[in-house]
């Protein structure tokens, strides 16, 4: 508002002056110069938002009050083509045009103003005073100083704008830094203890002599978790990291090597797997799983460890918060309307059971990384509460080549 304001004060200033000037001291008619000085002053409102058409309009007008005096009968001895009223509305024009136009634009005005007083000064009255080079040096000297404020305000935008990029890349860097920090922390805590279970699962045969085939087999599928698990772990490690080195592998107590880093993430056929891990670990569990849904799935790698992931959280959650609890896992695939669907549902706990230590202090991260990863595939999730106890889990993923055929 503040423009429009000064603005508006240069045009209640200058309309009576220029009024009373062109009738008084050039002996104009009143009609013309009523019309002249509205002609003049009025467009410098419009400068303030768009100063090239409102300096189109003062530059027309001031060539026809220029016209228009040079027959005035007092225009002798008085200053032409430019009165002293005209001048300062042009500079107040100046100035708008220098604080908001480009420098190509400005130097295009001055020539421009400059041409049109030369022009007029072949048919200038005799006994005048030529104010052609004063409005042409006043007008490049408005323009030069305003064009340079509004460079100087740029440059310091601009300064203001890197600032805040390299505040933001600052602190890009420290969180990545801090991710990568915790990760290594991580890592060696406890890729310790599982190198030290895959051991002692692996050795325990050989420690233990006369141990029956059933339990042989569960100390072997112990350590493949374990070795698992680890697998993961140094993949997530690289991640984090952002790099491809092999850091990552190096810091886990050499299990595994660098190939573990770029070995293929789970999908949709591990899931057998993994319920199979599950049942062994105590928990019931029935599932279902189409024929070629694995297959497709893996057109989609995001959908295909997606589907894995959920699960994998799904059964966790059951083992931390309802041990024992019959649990069904179904993955399906409708080919119509290409989507997989996951479904993980459990019953109440046994009255017997016993909740993992720390399981009612949940976080809920799990549910939110589920929702995040659904989210993501641009899915859906349900997740609640059954009525008659237990919890439910539903998933239902797009695949994206689905996705790109029908758009």
């Amino acid at each position: 508002m503040a423009p429009f304001a000064v603005a508006a004060v240069f045009v209640v200033v200058l309309l009576p002056v220029t009024i009373a000037v062109l009738t008084n001291d050039y002996r104009l008619g009143g009609g013309w110069a009523g019309a002249l000085g509205v002609a003049q002053t009025v467009p410098l409102l419009l400068a303030v938002t768009r100063p090239v058409p409102a300096w189109a309009a003062v530059l027309a007008a001031d060539l026809l009050g220029a016209v228009l005096l040079a027959s005035a009968d007092g225009v002798a001895g008085r200053p032409w083509p430019w009165p002293p009223m005209e001048i300062v509305g042009y500079l107040v024009l100046m100035a708008c045009l220098g604080l908001r136009e480009s420098v190509r634009t400005l130097v295009g005005v001055w020539l421009t103003t400059g041409a049109v007083g030369v022009v007029l000064g072949f048919f200038a009255p005799g006994g005048v005073t030529d104010t052609v080079a004063l409005l042409f040096v006043l007008g490049g000297v408005m323009l030069a100083l305003t064009g340079a404020l509004r460079g100087l305000g740029d440059a310091r935008q601009r300064i203001a704008e890197q600032e805040s990029i390299s505040e933001a890349e600052r602190a890009r860097r420290t969180l990545l830094e801090e991710r990568a920090r915790i990760a290594r922390e991580l890592h060696d805590v406890v890729a310790h203890h599982m190198s030290v279970i895959t051991v002692q699962a692996d050795s325990a045969p050989y420690r233990l002599p006369g141990m029956e085939e059933p339990v042989r087999e569960e100390f072997a599928a112990i350590a493949a978790s374990a070795r698992e698990s680890l697998g993961e772990m140094r993949r997530l490690l690289t991640v984090l990291r952002g790099d491809g080195g092999d850091g990552a592998g190096s810091a886990g107590g050499g299990t595994g090597g660098g190939g573990g880093e770029r070995a293929p993430q789970p999908g949709v056929a591990r899931i057998q797997q993994l319920v199979e891990a599950t049942v062994r670990a105590g928990q019931p569990v029935e599932l279902s799983l189409a024929s070629g849904v694995a297959e497709a799935a893996r057109a989609d790698p995001a959908v295909d460890l997606s589907a894995y992931r959920i699960v994998q959280e799904a059964l966790a959650n059951v083992v931390r918060h309802a041990p024992g609890a019959r649990t069904r896992v179904s993955v399906t695939h409708s080919a119509e309307e290409g989507v997989v669907l996951v479904l993980v549902v459990n019953g109440p706990a046994p009255e017997e059971a016993e909740a993992l230590e720390g399981a009612g202090a949940g976080t809920g991260h799990g549910l939110v990384g589920m929702r995040e990863r659904v989210r993501l595939t641009g899915g859906t999730l349900d997740a609640g509460p059954l009525p008659e106890g237990g919890f439910r889990v539903a998933a239902r993923l797009p695949l994206a080549s689905r996705t790109e055929d029908s758009s």
